[in-house]
Protein backbone atom coordinates (compact mmCIF):
# COMPACT_ATOMS: atom_id res chain seq x y z
CA UNK A 1 0.00 0.00 0.00
CA UNK A 2 1.42 3.90 -0.81
CA UNK A 3 1.03 6.44 1.20
CA UNK A 4 0.66 10.06 1.80
CA UNK A 5 -2.97 11.79 0.97
CA UNK A 6 -2.37 11.85 -2.48
CA UNK A 7 -1.39 7.95 -3.28
CA UNK A 8 -4.23 7.07 -4.83
CA UNK A 9 -6.62 9.08 -7.10
CA UNK A 10 -9.92 7.87 -5.12
CA UNK A 11 -10.84 5.55 -2.38
CA UNK A 12 -12.62 3.31 -4.56
CA UNK A 13 -8.27 2.94 -6.17
CA UNK A 14 -7.50 2.28 -2.91
CA UNK A 15 -10.61 -0.51 -1.72
CA UNK A 16 -10.00 -2.28 -5.63
CA UNK A 17 -5.71 -3.04 -4.85
CA UNK A 18 -7.10 -4.37 -1.77
CA UNK A 19 -9.83 -6.37 -3.24
CA UNK A 20 -7.51 -7.45 -6.13
CA UNK A 21 -5.05 -8.66 -3.64
CA UNK A 22 -6.64 -10.48 -0.74
CA UNK A 23 -9.16 -12.04 -3.06
CA UNK A 24 -9.36 -15.28 -1.03
CA UNK A 25 -9.23 -14.36 2.37
CA UNK A 26 -12.67 -13.71 4.67
CA UNK A 27 -13.42 -10.15 4.43
CA UNK A 28 -16.24 -9.97 6.24
CA UNK A 29 -18.58 -12.00 8.78
CA UNK A 30 -21.86 -11.56 10.60
CA UNK A 31 -24.49 -13.95 12.26
CA UNK A 32 -22.78 -16.89 10.69
CA UNK A 33 -22.35 -15.55 7.11
CA UNK A 34 -19.33 -14.08 5.41
CA UNK A 35 -17.71 -13.24 2.31
CA UNK A 36 -14.15 -13.20 1.04
CA UNK A 37 -12.88 -10.08 -1.06
CA UNK A 38 -13.69 -11.72 -4.21
CA UNK A 39 -17.38 -12.19 -3.38
CA UNK A 40 -17.00 -8.12 -2.24
CA UNK A 41 -15.24 -7.33 -5.44
CA UNK A 42 -18.21 -9.52 -7.52
CA UNK A 43 -21.52 -8.38 -5.95
CA UNK A 44 -20.37 -4.12 -5.19
CA UNK A 45 -19.61 -4.60 -9.04
CA UNK A 46 -22.73 -5.99 -9.81
CA UNK A 47 -24.63 -3.56 -7.24
CA UNK A 48 -22.63 -0.62 -9.44
CA UNK A 49 -23.69 -1.96 -12.42
CA UNK A 50 -27.37 -1.98 -11.12
CA UNK A 51 -27.51 1.29 -10.02
CA UNK A 52 -25.52 2.42 -13.13
CA UNK A 53 -28.27 1.04 -15.68
CA UNK A 54 -31.40 0.39 -13.95
CA UNK A 55 -31.60 3.51 -11.70
CA UNK A 56 -29.43 5.57 -13.61
CA UNK A 57 -27.24 7.06 -10.69
CA UNK A 58 -24.44 8.83 -12.36
CA UNK A 59 -21.07 10.53 -10.99
CA UNK A 60 -21.97 12.89 -7.83
CA UNK A 61 -25.61 12.10 -7.52
CA UNK A 62 -26.71 11.23 -3.91
CA UNK A 63 -27.54 7.89 -2.47
CA UNK A 64 -28.89 7.05 0.72
CA UNK A 65 -27.35 3.96 3.13
CA UNK A 66 -29.74 3.42 6.13
CA UNK A 67 -28.57 0.26 7.09
CA UNK A 68 -27.12 -1.59 10.92
CA UNK A 69 -23.27 -3.75 10.66
CA UNK A 70 -24.85 -6.31 8.31
CA UNK A 71 -22.66 -7.99 5.49
CA UNK A 72 -25.19 -5.57 3.13
CA UNK A 73 -23.25 -2.39 4.56
CA UNK A 74 -20.03 -2.86 3.04
CA UNK A 75 -21.40 -4.75 -0.46
CA UNK A 76 -23.71 -1.24 -0.82
CA UNK A 77 -20.94 1.21 0.09
CA UNK A 78 -18.26 -0.16 -2.11
CA UNK A 79 -21.05 -0.41 -5.06
CA UNK A 80 -21.84 3.34 -4.56
CA UNK A 81 -18.28 4.65 -4.55
CA UNK A 82 -17.76 2.11 -7.94
CA UNK A 83 -20.85 3.85 -9.34
CA UNK A 84 -19.24 7.64 -8.29
CA UNK A 85 -22.27 8.40 -6.03
CA UNK A 86 -21.77 10.08 -2.88
CA UNK A 87 -22.93 8.12 -0.06
CA UNK A 88 -25.24 10.02 2.17
CA UNK A 89 -24.46 8.18 5.91
CA UNK A 90 -28.36 7.45 7.66
CA UNK A 91 -28.47 6.35 11.07
CA UNK A 92 -31.08 3.67 10.89
CA UNK A 93 -32.64 5.12 14.12
CA UNK A 94 -33.88 8.21 12.73
CA UNK A 95 -37.28 9.53 13.51
CA UNK A 96 -39.53 10.31 10.37
CA UNK A 97 -38.94 13.95 10.90
CA UNK A 98 -34.50 14.20 11.08
CA UNK A 99 -35.34 11.34 7.99
CA UNK A 100 -37.12 13.72 6.06
CA UNK A 101 -34.97 16.43 6.35
CA UNK A 102 -31.50 14.45 6.08
CA UNK A 103 -32.88 12.93 2.28
CA UNK A 104 -34.30 16.54 1.36
CA UNK A 105 -30.62 18.03 2.44
CA UNK A 106 -29.42 15.64 0.65
CA UNK A 107 -31.04 15.72 -2.59
CA UNK A 108 -30.58 11.53 -2.37
CA UNK A 109 -33.16 9.74 -4.82
CA UNK A 110 -31.87 6.19 -4.16
CA UNK A 111 -31.53 4.49 -0.59
CA UNK A 112 -30.22 1.02 0.38
CA UNK A 113 -32.82 0.72 3.78
CA UNK A 114 -32.69 -1.58 6.08
CA UNK A 115 -35.74 -3.97 7.58
CA UNK A 116 -35.98 -2.28 10.72
CA UNK A 117 -36.22 1.03 9.43
CA UNK A 118 -38.28 0.25 6.29
CA UNK A 119 -41.81 1.83 8.39
CA UNK A 120 -39.98 4.73 9.51
CA UNK A 121 -39.11 5.35 5.74
CA UNK A 122 -42.60 4.70 4.30
CA UNK A 123 -44.06 7.73 6.74
CA UNK A 124 -41.75 10.17 4.92
CA UNK A 125 -40.89 8.95 1.18
CA UNK A 126 -43.55 10.75 -0.42
CA UNK A 127 -42.45 14.01 0.77
CA UNK A 128 -38.70 13.67 -0.42
CA UNK A 129 -36.89 13.56 -3.34
CA UNK A 130 -36.68 9.62 -3.11
CA UNK A 131 -37.71 7.82 -6.31
CA UNK A 132 -35.71 4.06 -5.65
CA UNK A 133 -36.11 2.01 -2.42
CA UNK A 134 -33.98 -1.01 -2.51
CA UNK A 135 -35.11 -2.65 1.02
CA UNK A 136 -32.80 -5.11 2.22
CA UNK A 137 -32.75 -8.38 2.23
CA UNK A 138 -34.80 -9.08 -0.53
CA UNK A 139 -34.91 -5.80 -2.72
CA UNK A 140 -31.06 -5.77 -2.28
CA UNK A 141 -30.42 -9.34 -3.02
CA UNK A 142 -32.54 -8.98 -6.22
CA UNK A 143 -30.68 -5.68 -7.17
CA UNK A 144 -27.28 -7.98 -6.58
CA UNK A 145 -28.70 -10.80 -9.33
CA UNK A 146 -29.75 -8.26 -11.65
CA UNK A 147 -26.50 -6.19 -11.56
CA UNK A 148 -24.56 -9.39 -12.59
CA UNK A 149 -25.77 -9.35 -15.83
CA UNK A 150 -25.26 -5.85 -16.65
CA UNK A 151 -21.87 -3.88 -17.65
CA UNK A 152 -20.34 -1.75 -15.08
CA UNK A 153 -18.30 1.30 -16.73
CA UNK A 154 -16.06 2.21 -14.26
CA UNK A 155 -15.93 6.08 -13.19
CA UNK A 156 -13.17 8.54 -13.30
CA UNK A 157 -12.63 9.88 -9.89
CA UNK A 158 -10.09 12.48 -7.98
CA UNK A 159 -9.52 13.12 -4.45
CA UNK A 160 -11.41 16.40 -4.87
CA UNK A 161 -14.71 13.85 -5.85
CA UNK A 162 -16.61 14.16 -2.72
CA UNK A 163 -17.32 10.58 -1.24
CA UNK A 164 -19.57 10.95 2.15
CA UNK A 165 -22.07 13.61 3.22
CA UNK A 166 -21.94 12.90 7.01
CA UNK A 167 -23.78 14.33 8.83
CA UNK A 168 -23.85 16.15 12.42
CA UNK A 169 -26.25 15.67 15.29
CA UNK A 170 -27.45 18.64 15.14
CA UNK A 171 -27.43 19.77 18.59
CA UNK A 172 -27.06 23.11 17.84
CA UNK A 173 -30.01 23.31 15.52
CA UNK A 174 -30.45 21.45 12.22
CA UNK A 175 -27.97 18.75 11.31
CA UNK A 176 -25.09 19.73 8.32
CA UNK A 177 -23.43 17.13 6.04
CA UNK A 178 -19.84 17.35 6.38
CA UNK A 179 -18.53 16.87 2.71
CA UNK A 180 -16.05 14.60 2.86
CA UNK A 181 -13.93 14.45 0.07
CA UNK A 182 -12.21 10.92 -1.19
CA UNK A 183 -8.68 13.00 -0.47
CA UNK A 184 -10.08 13.10 3.07
CA UNK A 185 -10.63 9.93 4.11
CA UNK A 186 -7.14 8.67 1.79
CA UNK A 187 -5.43 11.18 4.08
CA UNK A 188 -6.74 9.81 7.69
CA UNK A 189 -6.50 5.78 6.83
CA UNK A 190 -2.82 6.66 6.09
CA UNK A 191 -2.42 8.79 8.80
CA UNK A 192 -3.47 6.34 11.51
CA UNK A 193 -1.51 3.74 9.41
CA UNK A 194 1.65 5.87 10.01
CA UNK A 195 0.71 5.95 13.91
CA UNK A 196 -0.32 2.68 14.88
CA UNK A 197 1.61 0.72 12.56
CA UNK A 198 1.80 -2.56 14.19
CA UNK A 199 -2.07 -2.69 14.65
CA UNK A 200 -2.37 -2.69 10.95
CA UNK A 201 -0.17 -5.39 9.86
CA UNK A 202 -1.02 -6.42 6.11
CA UNK A 203 -3.06 -9.62 6.01
CA UNK A 204 -3.23 -9.49 10.20
CA UNK A 205 -5.98 -7.51 10.97
CA UNK A 206 -8.87 -9.01 12.81
CA UNK A 207 -11.62 -6.45 13.94
CA UNK A 208 -14.55 -6.67 16.02
CA UNK A 209 -16.86 -3.74 14.54
CA UNK A 210 -20.00 -2.85 17.47
CA UNK A 211 -19.70 0.72 16.57
CA UNK A 212 -22.22 1.45 14.00
CA UNK A 213 -21.15 1.82 10.25
CA UNK A 214 -22.80 4.82 9.48
CA UNK A 215 -20.41 6.35 11.98
CA UNK A 216 -17.48 8.27 10.61
CA UNK A 217 -15.30 6.27 13.37
CA UNK A 218 -16.39 3.32 12.65
CA UNK A 219 -16.26 4.05 8.65
CA UNK A 220 -13.02 5.13 8.71
CA UNK A 221 -11.04 3.19 10.68
CA UNK A 222 -13.38 0.08 11.05
CA UNK A 223 -13.89 -0.42 7.68
CA UNK A 224 -12.09 1.27 4.76
CA UNK A 225 -8.45 1.18 7.11
CA UNK A 226 -9.38 -1.86 7.81
CA UNK A 227 -10.27 -3.29 4.48
CA UNK A 228 -7.37 -1.87 2.98
CA UNK A 229 -5.06 -3.72 5.29
CA UNK A 230 -6.93 -7.39 4.11
CA UNK A 231 -8.96 -7.59 7.33
CA UNK A 232 -11.12 -9.56 8.63
CA UNK A 233 -14.16 -7.97 9.80
CA UNK A 234 -16.49 -9.54 12.72
CA UNK A 235 -19.75 -7.25 12.43
CA UNK A 236 -21.56 -6.62 15.30
CA UNK A 237 -25.52 -5.38 14.07
CA UNK A 238 -26.88 -4.88 18.03
CA UNK A 239 -24.28 -4.48 20.47
CA UNK A 240 -26.51 -3.50 23.10
CA UNK A 241 -27.61 -7.34 23.67
CA UNK A 242 -23.76 -7.61 25.31
CA UNK A 243 -23.82 -11.69 25.69
CA UNK A 244 -24.22 -12.21 21.97
CA UNK A 245 -21.37 -9.81 21.57
CA UNK A 246 -19.37 -11.23 24.21
CA UNK A 247 -20.31 -14.82 22.04
CA UNK A 248 -18.66 -12.97 18.94
CA UNK A 249 -15.44 -12.10 20.53
CA UNK A 250 -14.68 -15.04 22.09
CA UNK A 251 -14.79 -16.39 18.27
CA UNK A 252 -13.22 -13.50 16.47
CA UNK A 253 -10.06 -13.59 18.45
CA UNK A 254 -9.80 -9.69 17.10
CA UNK A 255 -5.95 -7.76 17.02
CA UNK A 256 -7.37 -4.55 16.43
CA UNK A 257 -11.17 -3.15 19.34
CA UNK A 258 -12.87 0.33 19.05
CA UNK A 259 -15.01 1.56 21.14
CA UNK A 260 -16.82 4.82 23.40
CA UNK A 261 -16.41 5.06 26.68
CA UNK A 262 -19.88 2.97 27.69
CA UNK A 263 -18.88 0.51 25.59
CA UNK A 264 -15.63 -0.35 26.93
CA UNK A 265 -17.21 0.12 30.79
CA UNK A 266 -20.29 -2.10 29.64
CA UNK A 267 -17.89 -4.87 28.54
CA UNK A 268 -15.11 -4.60 31.66
CA UNK A 269 -18.19 -4.94 33.67
CA UNK A 270 -19.77 -7.60 32.76
CA UNK A 271 -19.13 -11.44 34.07
CA UNK A 272 -18.40 -13.21 31.01
CA UNK A 273 -15.75 -10.79 30.09
CA UNK A 274 -12.84 -12.77 31.35
CA UNK A 275 -14.25 -15.61 28.46
CA UNK A 276 -12.79 -13.40 25.83
CA UNK A 277 -9.02 -14.52 24.41
CA UNK A 278 -7.30 -10.77 24.25
CA UNK A 279 -4.38 -12.94 23.44
CA UNK A 280 -4.06 -11.03 19.90
CA UNK A 281 -4.84 -7.91 20.67
CA UNK A 282 -2.64 -4.81 19.38
CA UNK A 283 -4.49 -1.84 19.45
CA UNK A 284 -7.46 -0.50 21.60
CA UNK A 285 -8.53 2.76 20.24
CA UNK A 286 -11.44 4.77 22.34
CA UNK A 287 -13.09 8.11 20.78
CA UNK A 288 -16.60 9.86 20.47
CA UNK A 289 -16.46 10.95 24.02
CA UNK A 290 -13.99 11.01 26.70
CA UNK A 291 -12.15 7.68 27.61
CA UNK A 292 -12.05 8.12 31.84
CA UNK A 293 -9.14 6.86 33.90
CA UNK A 294 -11.38 4.86 35.81
CA UNK A 295 -12.58 2.72 32.33
CA UNK A 296 -9.13 2.83 30.75
CA UNK A 297 -8.04 1.37 34.34
CA UNK A 298 -10.73 -1.33 34.34
CA UNK A 299 -9.84 -2.11 30.77
CA UNK A 300 -6.05 -2.61 31.02
CA UNK A 301 -7.00 -5.23 34.05
CA UNK A 302 -8.47 -7.28 31.94
CA UNK A 303 -6.52 -6.98 28.65
CA UNK A 304 -3.03 -5.98 29.77
CA UNK A 305 -3.89 -2.56 27.49
CA UNK A 306 -4.56 0.78 27.87
CA UNK A 307 -7.02 2.36 25.33
CA UNK A 308 -5.31 5.16 23.16
CA UNK A 309 -7.80 8.05 23.13
CA UNK A 310 -8.12 9.80 20.08
CA UNK A 311 -10.01 13.07 18.96
CA UNK A 312 -11.74 13.72 15.85
CA UNK A 313 -15.14 15.03 14.64
CA UNK A 314 -17.67 14.42 11.70
CA UNK A 315 -16.13 17.30 9.88
CA UNK A 316 -12.57 16.01 10.31
CA UNK A 317 -12.42 12.47 8.48
CA UNK A 318 -12.33 11.87 11.51
CA UNK A 319 -9.14 11.70 13.67
CA UNK A 320 -7.01 14.88 14.22
CA UNK A 321 -5.21 13.65 17.51
CA UNK A 322 -4.60 9.90 18.83
CA UNK A 323 -2.25 8.89 21.84
CA UNK A 324 0.78 6.80 20.60
CA UNK A 325 1.23 3.55 21.27
CA UNK A 326 4.19 2.40 23.78
CA UNK A 327 3.45 5.25 26.31
CA UNK A 328 3.76 5.72 30.11
CA UNK A 329 0.71 4.10 30.65
CA UNK A 330 -2.98 6.01 30.14
CA UNK A 331 -2.25 9.84 29.40
CA UNK A 332 -6.26 11.15 30.34
CA UNK A 333 -5.58 13.11 26.90
CA UNK A 334 -6.22 12.79 23.53
CA UNK A 335 -2.31 12.23 22.32
CA UNK A 336 -0.34 14.59 19.57
CA UNK A 337 -2.11 16.02 16.79
CA UNK A 338 -1.69 13.70 13.37
CA UNK A 339 1.01 13.96 10.80
CA UNK A 340 0.10 17.16 8.60
CA UNK A 341 -2.48 18.11 10.67
CA UNK A 342 -1.80 21.42 12.94
CA UNK A 343 -4.01 22.48 16.05
CA UNK A 344 -4.53 25.85 17.15
CA UNK A 345 -6.17 26.94 20.49
CA UNK A 346 -7.91 30.48 20.24
CA UNK A 347 -9.28 32.34 22.96
CA UNK A 348 -12.69 34.27 22.65
CA UNK A 349 -10.62 37.01 20.97
CA UNK A 350 -9.84 35.39 18.25
CA UNK A 351 -6.19 35.17 19.62
CA UNK A 352 -4.28 31.95 20.12
CA UNK A 353 -3.90 31.56 23.90
CA UNK A 354 -0.92 31.25 25.69
CA UNK A 355 1.06 27.89 26.21
CA UNK A 356 -1.01 25.67 28.75
CA UNK A 357 -4.31 27.89 28.46
CA UNK A 358 -7.59 26.46 27.52
CA UNK A 359 -8.77 27.56 24.01
CA UNK A 360 -11.25 26.54 21.11
CA UNK A 361 -9.52 23.84 19.46
CA UNK A 362 -9.35 25.28 15.81
CA UNK A 363 -7.47 22.53 13.44
CA UNK A 364 -6.16 22.48 9.22
CA UNK A 365 -4.78 19.39 8.02
CA UNK A 366 -5.81 17.21 4.48
CA UNK A 367 -8.87 15.01 6.31
CA UNK A 368 -10.09 18.34 7.08
CA UNK A 369 -13.65 18.26 5.37
CA UNK A 370 -14.04 21.92 2.72
CA UNK A 371 -17.35 22.20 4.12
CA UNK A 372 -20.66 21.58 4.87
CA UNK A 373 -23.37 20.72 2.01
CA UNK A 374 -24.99 23.57 0.38
CA UNK A 375 -24.44 25.80 3.74
CA UNK A 376 -22.40 28.67 2.80
CA UNK A 377 -23.28 30.74 5.57
CA UNK A 378 -22.44 27.81 8.29
CA UNK A 379 -19.19 26.98 6.22
CA UNK A 380 -18.56 31.08 6.77
CA UNK A 381 -18.78 30.55 10.09
CA UNK A 382 -16.98 27.18 11.08
CA UNK A 383 -13.79 28.38 9.62
CA UNK A 384 -11.53 31.21 10.77
CA UNK A 385 -9.79 33.65 8.13
CA UNK A 386 -6.93 31.46 7.80
CA UNK A 387 -8.67 28.02 7.01
CA UNK A 388 -8.91 26.32 10.33
CA UNK A 389 -12.15 23.96 11.19
CA UNK A 390 -13.51 25.22 14.57
CA UNK A 391 -14.24 22.66 16.58
CA UNK A 392 -16.40 23.95 19.31
CA UNK A 393 -14.36 22.31 21.97
CA UNK A 394 -12.28 23.33 24.25
CA UNK A 395 -8.45 21.98 25.02
CA UNK A 396 -5.15 22.84 26.00
CA UNK A 397 -1.66 21.28 25.29
CA UNK A 398 0.32 19.94 28.01
CA UNK A 399 4.02 20.00 27.97
CA UNK A 400 4.82 17.47 25.84
CA UNK A 401 2.44 18.26 23.30
CA UNK A 402 -0.50 16.66 23.67
CA UNK A 403 -3.61 17.60 24.07
CA UNK A 404 -6.40 17.03 26.72
CA UNK A 405 -10.24 17.82 25.28
CA UNK A 406 -11.61 20.28 28.85
CA UNK A 407 -14.86 19.58 27.04
CA UNK A 408 -17.41 21.37 24.37
CA UNK A 409 -17.66 25.01 24.42
CA UNK A 410 -21.80 25.10 25.14
CA UNK A 411 -21.25 22.20 27.76
CA UNK A 412 -19.68 24.41 30.33
CA UNK A 413 -21.25 25.11 33.39
CA UNK A 414 -20.50 28.62 35.01
CA UNK A 415 -20.45 28.49 39.06
CA UNK A 416 -20.18 31.97 40.67
CA UNK A 417 -18.06 33.33 37.75
CA UNK A 418 -16.15 30.38 37.10
CA UNK A 419 -15.77 27.92 34.66
CA UNK A 420 -16.82 24.85 34.80
CA UNK A 421 -16.09 21.89 32.72
CA UNK A 422 -18.27 18.35 33.11
CA UNK A 423 -15.42 16.03 31.68
CA UNK A 424 -13.74 16.76 35.04
CA UNK A 425 -16.17 16.25 36.94
CA UNK A 426 -17.41 12.89 35.38
CA UNK A 427 -13.75 11.92 35.88
CA UNK A 428 -13.54 12.26 39.17
CA UNK A 429 -17.34 10.79 39.95
CA UNK A 430 -16.61 8.09 38.04
CA UNK A 431 -14.39 6.58 40.05
CA UNK A 432 -16.26 6.65 43.11
CA UNK A 433 -16.98 2.83 44.63
CA UNK A 434 -20.62 2.00 43.47
CA UNK A 435 -20.64 4.12 40.36
CA UNK A 436 -20.99 2.59 36.87
CA UNK A 437 -21.55 5.63 34.73
CA UNK A 438 -22.58 9.62 35.38
CA UNK A 439 -22.80 13.04 33.48
CA UNK A 440 -22.93 16.81 34.79
CA UNK A 441 -24.51 19.56 33.99
CA UNK A 442 -25.33 22.77 34.84
CA UNK A 443 -28.71 23.94 36.14
CA UNK A 444 -29.84 27.45 37.30
CA UNK A 445 -28.85 29.06 40.85
CA UNK A 446 -30.13 31.91 42.89
CA UNK A 447 -26.35 32.64 44.11
CA UNK A 448 -24.03 30.88 41.87
CA UNK A 449 -25.44 31.90 38.42
CA UNK A 450 -25.56 28.06 37.55
CA UNK A 451 -24.76 24.84 39.98
CA UNK A 452 -23.24 21.52 39.51
CA UNK A 453 -25.92 18.87 38.81
CA UNK A 454 -24.58 15.15 38.69
CA UNK A 455 -26.85 11.97 37.00
CA UNK A 456 -25.49 8.60 38.34
CA UNK A 457 -26.19 5.37 37.45
CA UNK A 458 -25.14 3.17 40.43
CA UNK A 459 -24.01 -0.44 40.02
CA UNK A 460 -26.73 -2.82 40.73
CA UNK A 461 -27.31 -4.07 43.89
CA UNK A 462 -24.52 -1.36 45.27
CA UNK A 463 -26.06 0.98 47.70
CA UNK A 464 -24.98 4.11 47.08
CA UNK A 465 -26.46 7.62 48.64
CA UNK A 466 -25.98 11.17 47.45
CA UNK A 467 -23.65 12.21 50.06
CA UNK A 468 -21.55 9.18 49.77
CA UNK A 469 -20.97 10.39 46.10
CA UNK A 470 -20.44 14.33 47.07
CA UNK A 471 -18.15 13.47 49.40
CA UNK A 472 -15.73 11.65 47.42
CA UNK A 473 -15.99 14.35 44.74
CA UNK A 474 -14.86 16.40 47.80
CA UNK A 475 -11.90 14.81 48.14
CA UNK A 476 -10.73 15.52 44.30
CA UNK A 477 -12.27 18.89 43.17
CA UNK A 478 -12.49 22.32 44.66
CA UNK A 479 -15.55 23.46 46.09
CA UNK A 480 -17.29 25.12 43.64
CA UNK A 481 -17.08 22.29 41.11
CA UNK A 482 -18.43 19.66 43.32
CA UNK A 483 -22.19 18.71 42.48
CA UNK A 484 -24.51 20.45 44.59
CA UNK A 485 -27.40 17.91 43.72
CA UNK A 486 -26.98 14.40 42.61
CA UNK A 487 -29.83 12.51 41.01
CA UNK A 488 -29.87 8.41 40.57
CA UNK A 489 -31.10 7.44 37.25
CA UNK A 490 -31.19 3.60 36.35
CA UNK A 491 -29.90 4.88 32.44
CA UNK A 492 -28.74 7.90 31.10
CA UNK A 493 -29.78 8.74 27.49
CA UNK A 494 -27.05 7.91 24.60
CA UNK A 495 -26.60 8.47 20.91
CA UNK A 496 -27.00 5.10 19.08
CA UNK A 497 -22.69 5.48 19.10
CA UNK A 498 -22.91 5.18 22.98
CA UNK A 499 -22.04 8.72 23.90
CA UNK A 500 -23.94 10.03 26.70
CA UNK A 501 -26.47 12.82 25.49
CA UNK A 502 -25.89 15.64 27.72
CA UNK A 503 -28.46 17.96 25.72
CA UNK A 504 -31.36 15.74 26.85
CA UNK A 505 -30.46 16.06 30.42
CA UNK A 506 -30.47 19.56 30.46
CA UNK A 507 -33.69 19.03 28.18
CA UNK A 508 -35.11 17.55 31.66
CA UNK A 509 -33.66 19.95 34.20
Amino acid sequence: MQAGPDAYPSVVAMLEEAMQRYTSKTAFRCAGQSLTYAEVDRQSRAFAAYLQQRLGVRKGDRVAIMLPNILAFPVAMIGILRAGAVQVNVNPMYTPRELEYQLNDAGAKTIVVGAAAAATLAQVVERTAVKNVIAEPAGFAQALDDGAGLPFTPVPLTGEDILFLQYTGGTTGLSKGAALSHRNLIANTQQLMQVVPEAFRPGEVVIATALPLYHIFALMVNLVSAFVRGAENWLIPNPRDLDAYIDVLKQARFTIFTGVNTLYGGLAAHPRIREVDFSRLACSIGGGSTILPVTSARWKAITGQDILEGYGLSETGPILTLNHPGGDGFSATVGPPFPGTQIKLLGDDGQEVPPGEAGEVCAQGPQVMGGYWEKAEANAAAFTADGFFRTGDIGVFDARGNLKIVDRKKDMVLVSGFNVYPNEIEAIASACPGVLECACIGVPDEKTGEAVRLYVVPIKGTPLTEAQVIEHCKRGLSSYKVPKQVRFAEALPKSTVGKILRRELRALA
